[in-house]
């Protein structure tokens, strides 16, 4: 069902994002990536999959950015089939201390991007009957923690977006569903590990198992691998009707 057809990933130069692009691609899909990390490096990758890829750099807080990364897509690839809503940064602060132009970046970019991606996305989608829209939400956007009040404000409005486009797009061939993932071994996570390390005069290793400990009783941290399978799953026929889901890979942690 994915054969053939093409899968924008934003946020894909690294982490979630190129582990999505590359289980899209391995089912046989278009990839059209977006990031700022290693571009020509997530491409080869692609590539190497015997999958056609391609790069936009959008600037996602950037609603014209966006729409000629869109546009870019349309003429490389002759549209959008799979949408996949990636783009993501992170700052962790009190409420009264948080920059406000670090709550303004954050909930453009992890929250906003998607919208516009999505207005854009749909009525082509609408046209053929047939989309995929996942938006990659966090356990951040189910449950709540300290410190992370854009974050977790951002990912809660990532889920109730999906779940109002399901329900617009409820009688017709696309689905819109959310993934919610735990702790996964990104860049981002990585640099709160490094933080939690220095601060507190501990090892990585000590931090990294802290980090699981605190939040995710399986004590282990899911796998980018493991998210394009899901993601795989959500585009396939089987899953024609799940419908505004907010499915969390998690190890446990909103289960507690």
């Amino acid at each position: 069902m994915i054969q053939g057809k093409t899968a924008l990933v934003t946020g894909s130069t690294s982490g979630i994002g190129l582990g999505i692009a590359e289980a899209l691609a391995r089912q046989g899909a278009h990839v059209m990536l977006n990031g700022f990390g290693d571009s020509q490096g997530a491409l080869d990758r692609i590539r190497a999959l015997g999958a056609r890829a391609a790069h936009h750099g959008a600037d996602m807080s950037k609603p014209a950015e966006i729409e000629d990364m869109m546009r870019a897509a349309e003429r490389e690839f002759g549209g959008i089939d799979i949408l996949v809503n990636n783009a993501g940064i992170q700052h962790v602060a009190p409420v009264e201390d948080f920059p406000v132009d670090r709550w303004d970046a954050i909930l453009a970019i992890n929250l906003s991007s998607a919208f516009h991606t999505m207005r854009l996305a749909i009525p082509a989608m609408r046209r053929k009957n047939w989309g995929r829209i996942l938006n990659i939400a966090s356990t951040h956007g189910l449950v709540a923690s300290a410190q992370k009040s854009a974050y977790v404000a951002a990912k809660h409005g990532l889920v109730g977006l999906t779940k109002a486009a399901a329900l617009e797009t409820a009688t017709t061939g696309i689905t819109v569903n959310a993934i919610c993932p735990g702790w996964v071994l990104t860049p981002l996570v990585q640099k709160q590990i490094d933080d939690r390390a220095k601060a507190q005069g501990i090892s990585i290793e000590q931090a990294a198992s802290a980090l699981l400990g605190d939040k995710q009783p399986s004590l282990q941290f899911t796998t980018p691998e493991q998210l394009g399978a899901l993601a795989v799953f959500l585009c396939s026929d089987a899953a024609l009707n799940v419908r505004g889901v907010a499915w969390n890979m998690d190890g446990g942690w909103v289960a507690q």
